[in-house]
């Protein structure tokens, strides 16, 4: 059965996002990217075209960022393996994770016995390509898929890397959006890595659209900073040079990473837990329908610049954001991370969960009950029943019942938030913001 024109309309408006985040995030997808390099320069002009306020950084190699160096550039032109027929058997221009990154330039013949020394594959993934790096100690090597390795024949075999080391940048971009305070909400994702769908691209064009968002709301309270960083070295390299502002300013911080699947939804708490960002991010997902998949990891459990802004010594309020936690899906870091694994609804279900958040932190203030003792909540229309019933009712289109409204001003004691309050009375937290709203133009309730 179709849907009828105004449920097509609904469906489009609702899913238009993710079908957006899609698109950016394929037209992204064959960057070669790095933690430095034109990869990271190209993607971050990428979005300078959807974000054109965008500014982008750098930090010069060899920069000292808390006992780190930021590392030389790196460059690569061609990347290949040809047998002694000259067949080329893996070539870079092929798939990008086919080269180890920052390889350094190779060009000489191995026996099969000697190149499998420089091989990496995954035995229990046999048809995936994996993921290889090495920054800081300069080696060559080839991934490839195990099935092709194992097909791999006795004989001579020519490597070539075509690659550049040298004292370059590290880039970074960063948006300011202010708000009427200098109190901050940061946003952090990464643009390090070459041709991976979720653990990439999925977190920069979810940071993109809630940017191109966060521009339109009205009497916005908190200032946002959004950062696309090369990750580990380049958050380092960014709080070296800002830390000081952003330990005094953040308010709430939030790692977007892995958010474009349809599997779960993942938190990883801060490092000392209890922060506004815990708080407002739980108390969404605990709100999500119940065919929801959450699951809450803990700090021990970080992988990504959760691990930066919480160090010691920086101590950021930052929680981390996924759907399914990179650790708990097959295709991570493999070629098999593509857009089999995200998808349009699964962008939109995570945008959909940083709005609420956002939306959430922008509204949060504690109420008071603005005179001792429970209030005749039956004074006022649509706020309670005057009729008693053992059935319980719901008020007006808010579908609180009399029961809840009784909840919300029980605990306005001025030592609740709008999460606090959600979680203690058990009401969802949308009701809650909406709800005692209503009780602070009533003038039941006052705002500390």
């Amino acid at each position: 059965m179709s849907m009828d024109v105004d449920s097509q309309q609904q469906y489009e408006q609702r899913h238009a996002a993710g079908e957006e985040m899609l698109q950016w995030a394929k037209d992204l997808f064959p960057i070669h990217r790095s933690i430095t390099g034109t990869g990271v320069r190209e993607t971050l002009a990428y979005l300078q075209g959807l974000l054109p306020d965008l500014s982008v950084g750098k930090v010069t190699s060899g920069t000292e960022v808390f006992g780190w160096k930021v590392p030389q550039e790196w460059s690569v032109e061609s990347a290949y393996i040809e047998d002694d027929q000259g067949n080329r058997i893996i070539d870079l221009a092929d798939h990008n994770l086919h080269l180890v990154g920052y390889a350094e330039p190779v060009d000489c013949w191995l026996s099969l016995q000697e190149l499998q020394q420089h091989l990496y594959s995954l035995p229990d993934q046999p048809q995936a390509i994996p993921y290889v790096t090495s920054y800081y100690k300069r080696r060559w090597g080839f991934c490839l898929a195990h099935r092709q390795r194992e097909q791999l024949t006795e004989g001579q075999y020519h490597v070539v890397v075509q690659s550049q080391l040298f004292d370059g940048v590290l880039n970074y971009g960063e948006l300011i959006i202010p708000g009427t305070t200098a109190e901050e909400v940061l946003l952090s994702t990464y643009v390090c890595h070459p041709s991976m769908a979720n653990n990439e691209l999925s977190g920069p064009v979810l940071a993109t659209a809630l940017a191109r968002w966060i521009r339109g709301l009205p009497d916005r309270r908190y200032t946002y900073r959004i950062l696309f960083v090369p990750e580990a070295i380049g958050a380092i390299s960014y709080l070296s040079l800002n830390h000081q502002v952003m330990k005094e300013q953040t308010i709430a911080g939030f790692v977007l990473s892995c958010v474009g699947d349809d599997r779960a939804y993942s938190m990883v708490p801060s490092r000392l837990g209890g922060t506004l960002a815990d708080q407002m991010l739980k108390t969404v997902l605990t709100a999500l329908d119940e065919s929801a998949n959450v699951k809450y990891y803990s700090f021990l459990d970080r992988g990504s610049d959760e691990r930066q802004y919480c160090s010691p010594g920086i101590e950021m309020p930052v929680v981390g954001f996924c759907r399914s936690h990179y650790s708990a899906y097959p295709e991570y870091h493999t070629s098999l991370d593509d857009f089999s694994v995200v998808t349009a609804s699964g962008l939109q279900g995570a945008y959909e969960v940083m709005q609420s958040v956002l939306q959430l932190i922008e509204a949060n203030v504690t109420y008071r009950m603005v005179t001792p003792c429970e209030p005749q909540l039956g004074r006022y229309e649509g706020l309670y029943s005057t009729l008693s019933f053992m059935q319980e009712s719901v008020t007006e289109s808010l579908e609180i019942t009399p029961r809840e409204w009784l909840h919300l001003v029980t605990y306005a004691d001025g030592n609740h938030d709008l999460a606090q309050l959600s979680e203690v009375t058990k009401v969802h937290w949308r009701k809650v913001m909406e709800g005692m709203e209503k009780l602070y133009r009533l003038g039941l309730v006052s705002r500390d």
